[in-house]
Parts: structure tokens; C-alpha cells; sequence
């Protein structure tokens, strides 16, 4: 099951049954399948005094994946913080809803297993949500 929840914001998820099918479908092509799946959507504040909390660093970004995964089933909460969207979206010339779903996979590749810390595995993540984006278009999002 996916869901998308707000945290304080007021934001509208468009496409949100394609976007579940789209989701379904990267995790599949990663031999893996949808356990829980929560997307929390809220504010560069919130998501700093999370990573401030659990993960103890003092920095804005984009997601936050907690990673409950049990084999290959995937359970995640996964913190977007909708501002650091906004303002990459403005950063990398691309539209708000692009880097969203940018966002939205990224979390989901990392649950399958991809890393971004080292520049060799950050081009293969990068290179992985490309493809992930191309077959969005599959589903009319």
C-alpha cells in the first residue's frame, strides 16, 4: 500500500492512483514488491528537525527515507520536504512536478538499494531515475 499524507503544508498530490501505479511498477522492475509505503509531504522546517533528531545532521535536503524494508518487501516513511522541491526545481530548470517524481523515485531506489554517497553511485542513481522518469510516460503523468 502507498500512501501520501501531509505533514502541515497545504499541498494537492496530482495523479496520485498513477503515480501508486508507477511507484508499483520501478519496485517491481527492481525485484522488489510494495509492503507500506508512506509518503509524508512537509516543510524545509520539519524536515530539518527530523534529520536533526534521528539522523543528527544540522542540513536542509530534499528526502528522508526511513527504511523498515523486510527482504524484498518494501516499508518505508518517506519525508519530502516540498520547499527543497520548489527551490531544485527552480535550481536544475526542470518543472516542480519533474522533480517531484524525481524525488518520489529516488526514495524508492534507495529502499531497492542504491546508494548516492560516492560519485560512481550517484551516477548510477541518477542514471536509474532517468529511466525510472521515461517510464513514467507510460502512465500519462
Amino acid at each position: 500500500m502507498i500512501s501520501f499524507h501531509n505533514q502541515t503544508i497545504v499541498f494537492t498530490l496530482k495523479n496520485k492512483l498513477k503515480l501508486k501505479q508507477w511507484i508499483k511498477l520501478i519496485t517491481e522492475k527492481e525485484n522488489h514488491s510494495v509492503g507500506v509505503i508512506n509518503y509524508v509531504f512537509c516543510n524545509d522546517d520539519e524536515v530539518l528537525e527530523i534529520n536533526l533528531k534521528h539522523l543528527k545532521h544540522n542540513t536542509l535536503t530534499d528526502i528522508i527515507t526511513f527504511d523498515y524494508t523486510e527482504g524484498s518487501v518494501i516499508n518505508s516513511d518517506i519525508f519530502i520536504s516540498i520547499d527543497r522541491v520548489k527551490e531544485n526545481a527552480i535550481k536544475f530548470k526542470v518543472s516542480f512536478e519533474e522533480e517531484l517524481h524525481r524525488v518520489l523515485i529516488h526514495g524508492i531506489l534507495h529502499l531497492c538499494g542504491y546508494k548516492d554517497k560516492t560519485k560512481i553511485d550517484a551516477e548510477l542513481m541518477r542514471k536509474k531515475e532517468n529511466w525510472a522518469l521515461k517510464t513514467k510516460s507510460h502512465f500519462e503523468i
